[in-house]
């Protein structure tokens, strides 16, 4: 028998629950990953491991729809389209990373003190799968998945203005300056 205060108590996760919105995407991809090997291997296909910069070939990006599980029907399309092997591509948050990414944010003259505390929150995501491609070639073209968590969207971004004003200083003059 449940006691009155452990009821309250169940009553009032719920109704935080129902007020948050919950995210599809697991907060850790590794069982997800896990699951993607095992369908994969399921369908008698390949795995080779290694990631697809869409910026250096023709891609086309699979569209889940808000579908957590939309991988499964890439998966199936790529059997129909009797590819031997998809590439897989996993990213987990590295300590070493992260560190060298604060770093940059906190010597940077123009990142604000959000970006770096974002980035010390991100330390609870070390060891954690984030990303997730799924890709296969077929007439020219690469198809690809992405699975990502939001956190890792997160450190995308915090990435990206650590790299374009960790380094910059605009106190110091240019070597070409100095001759």
């Amino acid at each position: 028998m449940r006691g009155a205060g452990k009821h309250g108590a169940d009553s009032i996760q719920s109704e935080i629950t129902r007020s948050r919105p919950m995210s599809p995407i697991p907060d850790d991809l590794s069982i997800v990953k896990d699951d993607m090997v095992a369908f994969i291997e399921g369908h008698g296909m390949r795995r080779f491991h290694g990631f697809v910069d869409y910026e250096e070939v023709q891609c086309v990006m699979w569209e889940m729809g808000g579908n957590p599980e939309g991988w499964k029907d890439f998966v199936e399309l790529a059997k129909a389209a009797a590819v031997p092997f998809l590439t897989m591509h996993a990213w987990t948050l590295e300590s070493v990373e992260l560190d060298e990414m604060v770093e940059r944010l906190q010597n940077s003259e123009f990142t604000d003190g959000d970006d770096v505390d974002d980035a010390r929150w991100l330390r609870a995501h070390i060891g954690k799968v984030g990303y997730l491609q799924l890709g296969w070639a077929y007439q020219g073209s690469m198809f690809l998945c992405e699975v990502s968590t939001e956190w890792y969207d997160r450190y995308q971004h915090l990435l990206e203005v650590s790299d374009e004003f960790g380094g910059l200083t605009l106190d110091e003059p240019d070597q070409d300056e100095e001759n």
